[in-house]
């Protein structure tokens, strides 16, 4: 087994089956990251609060206690020897304190420049990399100049927490203003410019501290802020689509990455790529690539943080995935029956609710364009 030494950020060893990857977050995208890395011979430790989570049903152990925990997470890192995390909101201080006891691969400086926008536009930009415009504001007053420069519409964010469109106002004239935070509760938060884009799309990106690989530009489509679709691949030349993959390489490089990082991206009208937001982790655009790629992002995820040599995927058939939240599962699993080449996934949660991230369909297709109009027909997802 390597030593702890020999598996910080950027000289990553091999990590060899029966090792324990600890996972920080029992939801959907820790499950599968767990079946990826058991199919590889990997033994799986998780934390979270909820009991019988996604994460847990497929686990070796489950420490039942919340992310903040620090005798959970010192417990965690006792049972393991390498730790990742499903979701960006996880502390990276509380991190940083086992960090002497076990190996983090992706490092905290990731996690500290993606939870928060401000870092996280400034590290973008930093790197020649294009984003909207925007500034950082701390109160009403910074807010109102703040659009002197950048004008309506905008969209006013907080700096840190927020996902799924929550932690948003937008903002199209002076009397949205009434919508927004008083003084003495406005958090640190930036106001960016609209873009407007052709359509949205994203890029996957792995590493494993020192080679990096991609997946193929995604084009993506959201309802009420949510992930609705993913469309593989983006029908765009072969320019942009190596604009996209370079983009990605420079942020990786810049981040000395390990694991599967995601590039949430606007397209323009006139074909510039602008980057929204990033996410250190495998990501629902990316759900496809289960079936459709001849590694997917939870296969790279793994070998990226046991610091395995990586393959630069293939995609193996066009796809589109369909996200299905709660008010969708019954007529999904009805639907299902009729619909033998579908690949539906279940989470395994224990409640569905409205807008709750329930499972996704993937359909392999030879014109995704059609199978998006096919689906949307059924009437299902609306």
């Amino acid at each position: 087994m390597p030593s702890l030494s020999e598996l910080t950020q950027g000289t990553i060893q091999s990590l060899r089956p029966p090792a324990v990857i600890g996972i920080v977050g029992g939801g959907q995208l820790g499950r599968m990251m767990a079946l990826s890395a058991k199919y590889m011979g990997f033994r799986i430790a998780v934390l979270d609060p909820t009991p019988d989570c996604p994460t847990a049903q497929v686990a070796d152990l489950h420490i039942q206690a919340d992310y903040d925990d620090a005798d959970a997470l010192q417990a965690l890192a006792e049972h393991s020897d390498v730790l990742t995390y499903e979701f960006e909101n996880v502390d990276a201080a509380t991190l940083d304190a086992v960090s002497d006891i076990v190996a983090v691969p992706q490092g905290t400086e990731l996690l500290r420049v993606t939870q928060n926008r401000i870092a996280e536009k400034t590290f973008i930009n930093e790197h020649g990399i294009e984003t909207a415009h925007w500034r950082p504001v701390e109160s009403r007053d910074e807010l109102e100049q703040a659009l002197r420069e950048l004008g309506y519409p905008a969209v006013l964010k907080t700096a840190e927490g927020g996902y799924d469109g929550h932690g948003q106002i937008v903002l199209k004239r002076d009397k949205d203003l009434e919508l927004v935070w008083p003084d003495e509760e406005f958090p640190p938060s930036i106001l960016e410019s609209f873009v407007d884009f052709a359509f949205e799309a994203s890029i996957l990106v792995c590493g494993n501290g020192s080679g990096y690989v991609t997946f193929p530009l995604v084009r993506n489509i959201h309802r009420n802020n949510i992930l609705h679709m993913t469309v593989a691949p983006a029908q765009v030349d072969a320019v942009l689509a190596e604009r996209a993959r370079d983009l990605a390489l420079c942020l990786a490089e810049g981040f000395s990455l390990a694991g599967i990082l995601a590039i949430e991206l606007f397209v323009t009208h006139d074909g510039r790529l602008i980057v929204n937001e990033l996410a250190p982790r495998p990501h629902n655009s990316g759900h496809y690539t289960i079936e459709a790629c001849s590694f997917d992002q939870f296969d790279l995820h793994i070998r990226g943080i046991a610091g395995l040599p990586l393959p630069e995927p293939q995609l193996l058939s066009p796809a589109v995935m369909v996200n299905v939240l709660g008010q969708h599962v019954e007529s999904v699993q009805e639907r299902a029956l009729q619909e033998p080449q579908w690949h539906v996934h279940d989470y395994g949660k224990a409640q569905a609710k409205v807008n709750r991230k329930m499972g996704h369909v993937t359909v392999l297709c030879k014109k995704p364009d059609e199978m998006v109009r096919m689906l949307e027909y059924l009437g299902i997802w609306h």
